[in-house]
């Protein structure tokens, strides 16, 4: 009778405690919800139910809607496109704090099925989740050809060099056979990327590749065919929006258009990429180029995989000839449409290089040029929107609850048109950089344009030294105007600032070639 007594009271000691147990832990749990529930979550863009906002973002110029948004709801706010929430960053201020402070929560890639196809899944620097791949291919892309050490070899600068002249000479040409049509104005676009493409060749591979047989495809192709297959294929698929990735729900549904072209373009692309590998291999020692970055590669990277080997060489190839393109272009139309403004360049480069033609030395003592760059970066954002990033883990951005799950796109264009920080955000005005600038040619970053942070633009000192150099050398030897119309010839290409047409423009020699 005693044994029994005393295991009931065994019993109930045990249910007691297990009792205030589980009644601490409620309140804990309820404790944390209740501040889970009070962290205030960015203001929400009214939507339809399902769609959400995608309706109204159907013009394809998100960066556009973005930046509306943003002078109604504040930098920091929360649509729906689909089955998860997308936060949306539209000021430096909140982009540094996802960018540098709060990276270690938001350092991963969400992409589009067809962007998982075009980079291999991920397999490309710029779109790769943070990590050891991430790490070393960048750390080796900037060594030995990006990074302000590799640009500062005489083989690198050389070739731009030559670049630049070959660009002055082919305006020259232009001019002589368009003489009695000139008003119709020169393609400046078709001047910069004859020249760039064949650059980012011989830093890349070696030497310009005139043409290569690729055995998958059973044909010989020319420069510019694989020109398009490399560049011009792989950015139009790019920018296709499939509308199933953004209801991952509806996978089932049959209407594969997107990624079927997009695994077209890959093939085609990968191909023609392995083709020119195997050409370079297949060299004599005594005709390989040990300064190239396939060569690089090759001897000390043995460790790559072909596919991560093939994309560590097309990653390059195609953002050394985009990006640095569109900056050049819109810089050269602003310029035109500007006297003023060229005529001050023009007595800058005038004081700074007497006769002498402009070289990169010359730079660090422009601060005007160095302003046209800025404020053209500024205005024309080569990549408006950064590809979207993952939150991964609960984190505070901008003073608001953003949790894990959520996705975030931080509106580039957004942020350089922030009325709190930039005045007169629709003009392009080079002297409201002049108050800011602290001397150096190489101070990227007072725009977002190339990024901050960890992610930030491995191409930006090789991009910073082309654009300049190619302005000032075009404003040093013609004047510039505009051509007929091409004022209003202000569209772009969806999803990007990419000019839908090229520019047109009128050069008149400053003296005899």
């Amino acid at each position: 009778m005693e044994v029994t007594k005393m295991e009931n009271s065994e019993f109930l000691i045990k249910l007691l405690i297990a009792g205030v147990l589980i009644c601490v832990s409620l309140l804990g749990f309820r404790l944390r919800s209740s501040r889970k529930l009070r962290r205030k979550g960015p203001p929400v863009v009214p939507g339809l139910p399902l769609l959400g906002n995608l309706l109204q973002l159907r013009e394809k110029k998100p960066h556009y809607t973005f930046t509306q948004w943003a002078r109604k709801y504040g930098p920091i706010y929360s649509i729906r496109t689909g089955a998860n929430p997308l936060v949306v960053l539209n000021s430096s201020q909140v982009a540094k704090e996802a960018m540098v402070t709060k990276y270690s929560s938001i350092s991963t890639r969400k992409l589009p099925k067809a962007l998982e196809i075009l980079t291999r899944e991920k397999c490309m620097i710029a779109m790769s989740d943070y990590g050891d791949f991430h790490r070393m291919v960048k750390k080796m892309v900037l060594n030995n050809l990006l990074g302000a050490t590799a640009q500062k070899q005489s083989h690198q600068r050389s070739l731009r060099e030559c670049m630049m002249q070959n660009m002055v000479s082919k305006i020259y040409s232009e001019l002589q056979a368009q003489a009695h049509q000139i008003k119709e104005g020169i393609n400046i676009r078709q001047i910069i990327v004859t020249e760039l493409f064949p650059l980012a060749m011989k830093q890349v591979l070696g030497h310009d590749v005139d043409s290569v047989y690729v055995e998958e495809l059973g044909t010989k192709i020319s420069k510019w065919e694989i020109y398009e297959k490399i560049v011009i294929e792989p950015m139009k698929g790019a920018i296709e929006v499939d509308w199933r990735d953004f209801f991952p729900y509806l996978r089932w549904v049959p209407r594969n258009t997107v990624q079927e072209n997009m695994k077209q373009v890959d093939k085609k692309r990968n191909a023609v990429v392995r083709a020119v590998i195997e050409d370079y291999k297949k060299l004599p020692p005594s005709s390989k180029n040990p300064n190239c970055y396939l060569d690089i590669l090759l001897k000390e990277c043995a460790h790559l995989t072909d596919k991560e080997l093939e994309m560590s060489i097309w990653e390059p190839l195609i953002e050394a000839s985009d990006t640095t393109l569109v900056t050049i272009e819109w810089a050269m139309f602003e310029l035109s449409k500007n006297p003023q403004a060229q005529d001050r360049l023009y007595r800058e480069i005038q004081r700074v290089c007497g006769n002498e033609v402009v070289t990169e030395d010359y730079l660090p003592k422009m601060p005007y040029l160095s302003a046209v760059f800025q404020e053209t970066l500024r205005k024309h954002p080569p990549v408006p929107i950064i590809p979207l990033r993952y939150v991964h883990e609960d984190v505070e951005l901008g003073g608001f609850f953003v949790p894990a799950g959520s996705e975030i796109a931080i509106n580039i264009y957004g942020c350089h048109y922030d009325e709190k920080e930039w005045k007169n955000t629709s003009e392009w005005n080079p002297e409201r950089f002049e108050e800011c600038r602290n001397g150096d040619i190489l101070d990227l970053y007072k725009t977002m344009a190339f990024g901050s942070g960890k992610r930030i633009c491995a191409g930006a000192v090789q991009a910073n030294l082309i654009a300049n150099t190619t302005i000032a050398r075009f404003v040093q030897e013609f004047n510039w105007e505009l051509a007929f119309e091409e004022e209003d010839s202000v569209d772009t290409v969806v999803l990007t600032t990419h000019k839908l047409h090229p520019l047109k423009a009128i050069p008149t020699p400053r003296k005899k070639p």
